[in-house]
């Protein structure tokens, strides 16, 4: 049996606001802090212990990891980082607020573009500022890989591989896995451990600062999860 830990970064500025982030690299705020000192807290009470964690590229899921290994005295262990466990890509709508995006499209609209699976917003252009091609954190990323927009799905097709090719291959080697990822990459991941429809996985939903527990079986299929703190 195998452990896995799934946790989505403590409240950024922009979930505060009701602002769509997607790839803009948008810090935590206050509450964010402190939700991911208590996951820290949490998992250092209940005798979780990590070997490895891996999280994307941008700080509000760095900075969650950072400090829940700190909580644990666990800051020595390896992390690697991948953008392919980014937030989903919101295209022009980064750095938009949502109440102000339902309005303008409408909620039928707008519930299509925020949870549906296989729906993108419109893309940016590659001379928006807000262009990921022009950040080094992605210099020596393939331009035809650096997104535009993305749905949940391309979310999926772009995280997925990592996940068979990188971390499966660590937990099947014994190592406890911790991922400190985003909303939309950890609901990726979860559509295909639990094997949610294209339909249910826009009802699924993943709260901050809470860690989830997989037990796995030897073929990394679940046998149980539960977060760790009570879901009001």
């Amino acid at each position: 049996m195998y452990t896995l830990v799934l946790l989505r970064h403590g409240q950024s500025l922009w979930n505060k606001n009701n602002i769509f982030s997607g790839w803009t690299d948008v810090d935590l705020s206050a509450n964010g802090l402190y939700e991911a000192h208590i996951a820290g807290r949490l998992l250092r009470e209940k005798g979780y212990v990590f070997d490895v964690a891996f999280t994307s590229v941008l700080k509000r899921a760095i900075r969650t990891l950072w400090i829940v290994l700190d909580e644990m005295d666990l800051m020595w262990i390896p992390v690697h980082y991948s953008w392919r466990l980014n937030e989903r890509h919101y295209g022009v709508f980064q750095g938009m607020d949502k109440n102000k995006m339902r309005e303008e499209y409408g909620e039928e609209m707008y519930q299509r573009f925020h949870r549906g699976y296989d729906a993108q917003p419109p893309p940016l252009t590659k001379d928006d500022e807000r262009y990921p091609g022009n950040d080094p954190r992605y210099a020596d990323l393939n331009p035809d890989k650096i997104p535009l927009t993305e749905s949940l799905k391309d979310t999926e097709a772009r995280l997925m591989p990592y996940w068979r090719n990188e971390i499966a291959p660590v937990i099947f080697s014994g190592k406890r896995v911790i991922i400190s990822a985003h909303g939309n990459s950890l609901r990726a991941l979860v559509k295909n451990l639990d094997r949610i429809s294209d339909t249910a996985i826009e009802e699924t939903e993943i709260p901050t600062g809470n860690p989830l527990v997989y037990m796995l079986d030897d073929k990394l299929i679940p046998v149980e999860k539960f977060y760790l703190r009570e879901i009001k």
